[in-house]
């Protein structure tokens, strides 16, 4: 049963159509990669997913239920949440005040037993706690953005570029957490400029160019793909 699904969307920046009907699909507790090269689109269709730039065109479904016009904030209670290219998380604020803000929508004791989680995947964020978050590394700060997104308690994940700007160790390690948090039970659609690591962790990929999904199949498939090992494995 498919979780989300994606169909014909269109979105814009201005003049410029940026998604010119993207489809996609991601089932209950699958992971699914969308590859492609820079300007391809993929941040948009995250962004569109999660109404930070509402779709002009087409539909999107969650759970069962029309979420195309349904504002960013909403969308998040429902069950999906973004980790941001770039992290973004807020610098000036500590490890904890940035996890809280994942978990502004919500109440109760379940909020603290999301702490322990993140904690559990991130012993890191446990130990910096109290540091702002500013002052540590990228790879520190990609965990925290991860962190912040799991406080929502998301049915679906998104990850944009994780492995963007981290040291090599610290990538391996967050892409061992990303394995961990989809055995839990929270699907993730995942962006990812290393194709490599996308392709090796996700079931199924779609590999966009210029607003479109040109190409689609099992992450094995695509992997022994000549274009796809051209364009984006380095082969």
């Amino acid at each position: 049963m498919s979780l989300l699904e994606v169909t014909e969307v269109r979105a814009r920046y201005g003049s410029i159509e940026a998604l010119k009907g993207v489809s996609l699909k991601v089932g209950e507790g699958e992971v699914v990669t969308l590859i492609g090269s820079n300007g391809a689109g993929k941040s948009t269709t995250l962004r569109s997913i999660s109404g930070l730039t509402p779709a002009t065109a087409g539909k999107v479904v969650f759970d069962g239920e029309d979420i195309t016009r349904v504002p960013a904030h909403d969308i998040v209670g429902r069950g999906i949440a973004l980790s941001p290219e770039g992290r973004h998380t807020f610098p000036r604020m500590t490890v904890r005040d940035n996890l809280e803000l994942g978990a502004y929508l919500r109440r109760g004791p379940e909020v603290s037993e999301d702490f322990d989680r993140v904690y559990s995947l991130f012993p890191r964020l446990k130990e910096r706690e109290r540091q702002k978050a500013g002052t540590m590394s990228g790879g520190e700060q990609q965990m925290l953005a991860i962190g912040r997104a799991l406080m929502a308690r998301p049915k679906l994940l998104m990850l944009d570029e994780p492995s963007m700007g981290i040291a090599p160790i610290l990538v391996a390690r967050i892409y061992e957490t990303i394995v961990e948090i989809n055995k839990s039970g929270v699907a993730i659609l995942l962006v990812e400029q290393n194709a490599n690591y996308a392709l090796e962790t996700a079931r199924r990929g779609y590999v966009m160019e210029t607003g479109r999904i040109v190409l689609t199949g099992e992450s094995g498939q695509l992997r022994d793909d000549p274009e796809v090992q051209r364009a984006y494995l380095g082969a």
